[in-house]
Order: structure tokens, then sequence, then C-alpha cells
């Protein structure tokens, strides 16, 4: 599932992938060894520091060294097209140049390391519904000019590999696009990289062999291993062709140390504390908003109300591809019941959440055969099981008849709980030795990473009493995706609850009484995941309701939107600020204290557009059309296309300081501008210069009270030229050269 085999004669050792834009999880998708869980890539983006996002690729490749992985599947480099797509927490940004420098970076960073990287999904894979099939129309202007620029960029930062994507473009599906892969990506721009093929994406022989791709994941059963062979044999695929995989595998294996007596070919680095490094840039990625009457940093707070499910349930990450498991998650109320002196009054509001969590107690999972004898044990922190693809050892996918979740529970409450399992099959749920749920679940609709990604769940009540243990079991058989091992169910649990309405009323309650009330809003996983597009921009649930409810009992009311793509904000005019934490990653509460009583500046920027009302976004069709989605808008998504006012503009984003542009020069392609610290506290400042309206350049420049400082910013060739038939041409002047605090900022102006 997740490696390619060795070949020990002539010393190729076995190349292991892994998932990774956020944290390596490894080639098991289970909790049993646990990884560093960064902040979401649009949190990267947010920071737009190029050296931060460079000292993170350092973190996952010190990480994957560890697990004994050496490639990681990322960075997603896709765009930000529509805020209803349903991985744009896994992309950086709508605008194609800070994706192509952020996405530089993280490869700069991680290969730095000896760790090879996959910037994907090559190409136009921009929206999830119907990603398997979908056939995305784009003119080759607008293919150029957008959607490659960022390929383009990783590549010349030199990434060692790259994914296709599920799509078709043009008609013609990724993983057999000679004209893209071998045309463009090899040929025109030089990349000596290996290509892989998003999973099960390679559905053809000789079209997919001949169209670049160089492995097909996962193997070797399917459309190559020996109907490969029988095609080059008969001579329907070249051996030449061939010799070129071979090549480019072998370079690989060779660059990340895997070949004969090679050593990884990375940098040796000073050790890095991941938990800090989680911690640091997710306070550099908060993006404050709003800041009304300066209630921001707070000061003189002995009373606070802290509010919302994912204030004790920290929504850290997105779904898919970039779930990890880490070894501790530092809730926002843990980390404000750290604050000296401060009362933190906790009320849960409402729970938007539409699948149960697990209970985070010890359990141990037991792989057994047909006659119930133990193959093998695993001791896990939760009640979620996963593994995909690689079983725990002993766990022979031949021999395992069914696997069995055992834990004993607690509870603090007495009356109805609540008890759930979300997964795909047979499930039989005990407790204390009475059968409480016998069911078979079968999968909705054609994708089989819903099975893992999306599951359907099926719940049950039980009447407990509080302080009294009860052993919970769950039978389920084993099962196989892909041809290989799949396990993937959890265990979810509910406290008996008084009902919405009384919750909201306590909250209310709560933060009427206290100096100041801070609702952690959220996303749930059934609205940002792999696997499916968003159907609206509202915050799930009621949790609308709450905030404009706790805003009217307290007038410093803070709102965190725990978000990792835009929502829109019905309630803004009432509160005092709006928080953005995008997925914080495992740290989130303690970067979250110290960014609210201001140890931390938010040092966030948007790398998106934030839309005040979904119809207003300038692109919101991801739903094809007779099997097609064409990108009828052209280069105009993102800031480019905006004609409405936004709720906040592309690079938007307040400090805890104030700052002046007083200077640009440009001369040379350069620009070189002049921003004074206006304010009585040290800050960041993100300088972007925008040539002819499109972001050209950025730089993030720190400053004391009263200091002035400089930053000269190169552009890009690419800032001036457009694309026509047969290639890049420069456009004539004169451009204008734009600098300032975001796009609807540019308050200094110069021409080149």
């Amino acid at each position: 599932m997740w490696s390619l085999p060795p070949i020990p004669e002539i010393g190729l050792d076995r190349l292991v992938m892994s998932d990774g834009p956020i944290g390596v999880r490894g080639e098991q998708w289970s909790a049993v060894d646990p990884s560093i869980a960064l902040p979401s890539p649009t949190a990267l983006a947010a920071t737009w520091d190029v050296d931060l996002v460079k000292q993170v690729g350092r973190l996952l490749a010190q990480e994957a060294r560890r697990k004994g992985v050496h490639v990681l599947l990322a960075p997603t480099i896709n765009l930000h097209r529509s805020p209803l797509g349903g991985r744009h927490f896994e992309c950086f940004s709508e605008d194609p140049f800070l994706t192509g420098e952020l996405g530089a970076a993280y490869v700069e960073g991680v290969q730095e390391g000896g760790v090879g990287t996959t910037p994907k999904h090559f190409v136009a894979n921009d929206f999830e519904t119907d990603r398997f099939t979908v056939n995305v129309q784009v003119t080759e202007k607008v293919l150029r000019e957008v959607y490659l620029r960022p390929f383009e960029r990783v590549v010349g930062a030199g990434a060692w590999g790259l994914m296709t994507a599920y799509n078709a473009v043009n008609g013609t599906t990724m993983t057999e696009h000679s004209d893209l892969v071998n045309g463009v990506l090899k040929d025109e721009w030089g990349f000596d990289g290996y290509v892989v093929s998003d999973w099960t994406a390679v559905r053809s022989t000789e079209p997919a062999a001949l169209g670049g791709t160089d492995v097909a994941m996962p193997g070797p059963h399917g459309p190559w291993g020996d109907k490969l062979e029988e095609a080059v044999r008969e001579g329907r695929v070249p051996e030449s062709v061939i010799d070129d995989k071979v090549r480019r595998i072998l370079r690989l294996a060779h660059r990340v140390g895997a070949l004969g007596d090679a050593s990884r070919t990375g940098a040796e680095h000073e050790r890095i504390d991941g938990a800090a490094l989680a911690r640091e840039v997710a306070a550099r990625s908060f993006t404050l908003v709003r800041n009304d009457g300066g209630v921001l940093p707070l000061e003189d707070v002995r009373t606070l109300a802290l509010i919302g499910s994912a204030a004790d349930e920290a929504r850290i990450m997105g779904g898919g591809s970039a779930q990890v498991f880490p070894d501790r998650v530092f809730s926002p109320l843990q980390g404000l019941r750290e604050r000296d002196g401060v009362e933190v009054r906790y009320a849960i509001g409402t729970d938007p959440r539409v699948r149960l969590s697990p209970l985070t107690i010890p359990t141990r999972a037991y792989f057994m055969d047909a006659d119930g004898d133990v193959l093998a044990e695993e001791r896990l922190a939760t009640t979620e099981a996963r593994w995909i693809g690689q079983l725990p050892d002993g766990a022979a996918q031949d021999r395992l008849s069914f696997v069995e979740l055992r834990t004993t529970y607690t509870p603090d409450l007495s009356g109805e709980h609540v008890f759930s399992v979300a997964g795909v099959g047979a499930f039989t749920v005990t407790v204390d030795g009475r059968t409480v749920l016998e069911e078979t679940v079968s999968l909705d609709g054609d994708d089989p990473a819903a099975a893992f990604l999306a599951p359907p769940e099926r719940r049950v009540a039980v009447e407990l009493r509080a302080g009294t243990p009860v052993e919970l079991t769950v039978k389920h058989p084993s099962g196989a995706l892909m041809g290989f091992g799949l396990v993937a169910f959890t265990l979810g649990h509910a406290n008996p609850s008084p009902g919405e309405d009384e919750l909201i009323a306590e909250a209310v309650r709560v933060a009427a009484a206290s100096d100041v009330a801070v609702v952690v809003a959220s996303t749930t996983l059934e609205v940002e995941s792999e696997g499916f597009d968003r159907k609206d921009l509202k915050l799930p649930g009621r949790q609308d309701e709450l905030i404009a409810a706790v805003a009217a009992a307290n007038p410093r009311t803070v709102v965190v939107v725990n978000a990792g793509s835009p929502v829109e904000m019905p309630w803004l005019e009432s509160v005092a600020a709006v928080l953005l934490t995008w997925f914080p990653g495992q740290e989130a509460g303690g970067a979250l204290a110290d960014v609210l009583f201001g140890d931390a500046e938010p040092g966030g920027r948007l790398p998106t557009t934030w839309p005040r009302r979904l119809k207003d976004a300038p692109v919101v069709n991801v739903t094809p059309a007779d099997g097609a989605v064409p990108y009828s808008e052209g280069g105009k998504i993102g800031y480019r296309g905006w004609t409405a006012e936004p709720a906040f503009w592309f690079g938007h984003g307040l400090g805890y300081t104030s700052w002046s542009y007083d200077s640009i020069a440009a001369e040379d392609r350069s620009v070189t501008v002049a921003v004074t610290n206006t304010g009585a506290r040290s800050g960041r400042e993100v300088v972007q210069v925008y040539v002819d309206g499109a972001l050209a350049g950025f730089d993030v420049v720190e400053a004391d009270p009263g200091q002035t400082v400089l930053t000269t910013v190169f552009l890009p060739e690419r800032a001036f030229q457009e694309w026509t038939e047969g290639g890049w041409r420069a456009v004539s002047g004169p451009h204008t050269v734009e600098a300032g605090r975001s796009y609807a900022e540019r308050s200094l102006s110069a021409t080149l």
C-alpha cells in the first residue's frame, strides 16, 4: 500500500512513502506510532513566511527519518478555486504565486533532510466531487498562467517527485496525459524526478505507461505488473519507456539513501522540537480579522467564559490524507486554564458534530482468527481503530477473521449515554457482556475511500450510572481495500445532554457573568475532508445562533473560528473580535492562550479572500454536468475575480501594533519598500507587492516601536509575461507596481 518492494541483488531497499501535509503518518494509518501534528497548510500559508515553512519541512524530514519513510506525499499545491473545495484546508492559497513560493519552501526544507517530496495533484484537481472521473475543461492560457504555475515553481525548486491527479484535463485522464506529463513536465521543464499516481488512479496499461506515469500505486496488482510486462514483450510499450521509469526510480532511491551503500543526501540539522515548532507556527498563522475597540490582547481579565464544543475537544486537522495521530492534543480549554490569575468558566453551548467522537481512554485491539485465537494485540489511546494497508505483525490478512476493541469506561454522569459505531461492515457492540447493537452497515456511493473518510454511523442509547465502570467491546470482521488489509471503525460516545436549548441558555448565563467571552466555533469532519466538497459556507449546527446570543449577553465577545477554509459570519458586526485559527495542530490551546493574552502576536494574513456570502464568490461551481466542470471563469479566481465586497480581502490581517508605508522605489524588477512600526509594541508585518493587480512578491519584516525598516523584493519574470500560442511573451510596459498590507490596502505605487 505504501511502499515499493526491495531488490536486494542490486542493493535496492524498500522505498517507503507516507502522507505528510501536516505530519508523517508512516505506513500505519493508526495511533500506534504517534506523529507530530502541525497546523494545516492554510495555516502555513497564512504565515506568508518561506523561512518558517522551510523549517516545517526540516521537521517533517526529521519525523520521516524517525519512521523509516523515504518520500512524503506532499505538499498539496492545488488552488483555492472555490471556497466549496473539500480539501481547501490542505492547499495553500487562491494565488498561484503565493502557493508556488510556499510549496517551494516546503520542498526545499524536506529534501534538505534527505527525504523526497511529491507535490500534488498534477493538475487542475481543485475540487472533490466525482474526482475519479471528472473532466476539467480549461484553456491552455489559463492552465499555464494559473494552475500549472505552482507546479512549475516547485519543479524549479528541485522536487524529487510529483503526483498525478485522478481527474482528466480536456478529455484525457492525468495518469495518461502525455502532453502535460511528458511534454510540459519532463521535457519542457526538465523534471528529472519520478511521477507517481494518486492511489488507484492508474486504470490502463499502455496509455498510462506511455503517458508518463512512472509508479502506479498501490501495486503490483492492477493494470500494471504482469500486464505491463506482457505489453513490453509484445512491443506495445517500448522498452525504452520502461528504462526511463526505472532510471527515475533509481535516481529517487539514490537521493533518499535506499540504493546500495548510499546515505541520505540531506544536510544534518540540529534536532527540532516538534511541539515547540507546532506552537510557534500556530500563533504565527492566527489571523486577527476584527478587533473592535482593541479588545485583544486581553488585559485585566479575571473571569473568562470559554464556550463551544471545539474549546474542549479541539478540531486540529482536516480529514482524509492529512490525518495523523499525535501523542497529545493541547485544547483551548487546557491552554487557557493554565493562565495564572484567570478563572476560566467553560460551557459547551452547542455541539455541531454529526458523528460522535471516540472515547479518549486506554483501549486494546485484538486481531483474531476464525477460532478466536489472538494473532496480534495493539494498545490504543482512543476507541478509534484504523489500519489501512499494513496490519500489525502477526495479523496476516489470510488468517485474520475479525478485530475486537475492548475497553473499560467509567461515566462521570448518570443517565442515558449514547454510543455509536462509525464504519462499514458488520458490528456487534456489547456493554458489560450485553449486546446493545448488532448491525451490518453498507457503504453509500461508489468511492471506496469513503469507508474510512466519511463512514456511516449507527447509534444506541444505554443507561449508565456515574462512577460505575462498564466493559465495552466492538467486534468487527476484517476487510480489504484495494487488495490490502483494512480496519477502519470508531466507537463513539456522548454524555447525557439536557438538550441544545438549555446548553445555549447556560452558555449565555456564563458569558453574562464574565469579564470576557471567548466562543470557539468550528467546522466538523463532515464539512471539511477529502472525498467530498462543501455544500455551503455555514458553520454547522446552531453555532451562529450561539455566537449571536453570547454577543448579546457580553459586548466583549471574541470569536475564534477554528476552520481550515472560509465560513460565513452573519454575527460579524456584533462581536468585538474575530480570530481565525485555521486547523491549528496539536498545540492549539497553548498558541491560543499566547495570542489572546498578547504573549505572541497573531501574525497571520489571509491566503485566500474571505467571502461575506457564498453567492458573492467568483466561483461556486464544483459539481460536474455531463461529467465535466468547465473553468469558464478563466483566470478570475480569488481576489482577481471578486466584483462584490468580501468580508475580508486576500492578504488582510491585523496585528497588535500599527504600521505606516512610507516609500517605494522600483527598478530592474526589484522593489524597495520602507515601512515604520508606528505602534507601542514590537511587531511583524507582511509587506505585499502587486504588479498590475496580481501578487508578485512579499516579505515578512520585524520592527520595534518607532523603527523604520527597508525591504527589497525581487519580482519574477513571470509577473511581466503572458502565455500566448507557442510560449511566454513579455507584456509591454508600463507596469503598475503597488505595495501595501493587503490586496485592498495597496497604499504605495510606482511604475516599471
